[in-house]
């Protein structure tokens, strides 16, 4: 039997509990750690009592912020994640690791003085889908606004880019869902090839770092739209301390990634609208997440008119844009400034039978003397 002291107790723990519903369910701290933790305690205590609604909101939120203190770092580091695993982030890394492999052991990898990357000659980044402004623009490829994000220029870029989606890109998916996740690394890579095709056309890029500028631009949104929502649940708190904890990271996040722009293959307009394009996504998707309605009818209308402007206005732009008809051929294109350069992905007939790929090699006799970046020697 619970002294009258220790069932107030258990009662005003339990109240801060009762509110978080069954977000507590969703600590994905292993059980160890919590089985034994003064909250679980406290916890079972209160199941035991049956009036959980005596106590004022301002009370409960009191107790709420006194609950926080019984998680260590590793819960609550986690206790605000909606989900325990990062699906989408990592098989997007699995298949960018699997493909550059697969290009330089079909295509060859290129001498350094080409591709200091570690990585295949240019022409194959062009032959796996990377964005070329005139393939996308006259020929109507726009699958090449979405492919050069499973691309690599060689493996010192895959890594980076790899290290990152593993920490930044893995860690946000668990915060936000893989809804949100994949609608904005999806709709950061469009808006990063669409830049890159306007302000870079003469050029091919590739990489998954346009969508990775858009995952943090996204967290930068969250953070904003986020700033003066005050948590009064456990998980809402260690959400919040997550943020304020994060800016810092985002912003040094920002200024690595940047850094990248310039090694040979990737530009820094890919960066900028995967980054630009993140944080408009990112706008409307967190302006759900509000308890407060007006705040969720204003973000979500800023969000709105802002991602409509600016896909609609870059859209437009990139369809007028002039285009270098010399790089429909590549491989032609890069022999002009580099002597002795191979051409070593080129699909003939005779591969593509070898192989089965019977639709390939009606492709590419469809293309003979046409002019095609396929033309070559094989």
């Amino acid at each position: 039997m619970e002294s009258p002291k220790q069932q107030s107790t258990s009662q005003t723990n339990y109240s801060s509990w009762n509110d978080t519903g069954p977000a507590t369910k969703h600590s994905y701290a292993p059980p160890s750690t919590l089985s034994n933790s003064p909250s679980r305690s406290k916890r079972r205590a209160a199941e035991a009592t049956e009036d959980y609604s005596l106590e004022t909101d301002e009370e409960r939120t009191h107790d709420q912020h006194e609950d926080i203190d019984d998680f260590d770092d590793e819960e609550l580091a986690t206790v605000h994640h909606k989900q325990r695993y990062a699906p989408l982030s990592t098989a997007f890394v699995v298949v960018q690791v699997i493909i550059l492999p697969l290009m330089m052991w079909q295509c060859g990898v290129a001498p350094l003085e080409i591709n200091p990357m570690i990585g295949p000659y240019p022409d194959a980044l062009n032959y796996w889908g990377a964005k070329n402004a005139v393939l996308i623009i006259d020929d109507g490829e726009l699958y090449r606004l979405i492919t050069p994000i499973f691309l690599h220029a060689g493996l010192i870029h895959l890594a980076g880019n790899v290290l990152v989606q593993m920490d930044s890109g893995n860690r946000w998916e668990k915060e936000w869902g893989s809804l949100i996740w994949i609608i904005v690394y999806i709709g950061s890579a469009i808006g990063s090839s669409v830049l890159s095709v306007i302000a870079m056309p003469d050029q091919i890029s590739v990489g998954s770092s346009g969508s990775i500028m858009g995952l943090f631009g996204a967290k930068f949104a969250e953070i904003i739209v986020l700033m003066c929502e005050k948590g009064t649940t456990v998980r809402e708190l260690a959400a919040e301390q997550s943020r304020k904890e994060q800016a810092c990271h985002v912003i040094f996040g920002i200024i690595i990634v940047m850094a990248m722009s310039f090694i040979p293959y990737v530009d820094w307009a890919a960066h900028l609208g995967g980054l630009v394009a993140g944080f408009a996504i990112g706008i409307v998707c967190f302006s759900f997440t509000m308890r407060n309605k007006f705040g969720t009818v204003f973000w979500l209308g800023v969000g709105v008119a802002s991602c409509f402007v600016l896909y609609s206005t870059f859209i437009a732009i990139m369809f007028t844009t002039e285009t270098d008809d010399e790089m429909r051929d590549v491989c032609a294109y890069y022999q002009q400034f580099f002597e002795g350069y191979e051409c070593k992905c080129q699909l003939d007939e005779d591969w593509a039978a070898n192989y089965n790929y019977a639709w390939l090699a009606s492709y590419y006799n469809g293309q003979e003397g046409g002019g095609g970046a396929d033309d070559g020697e094989g």
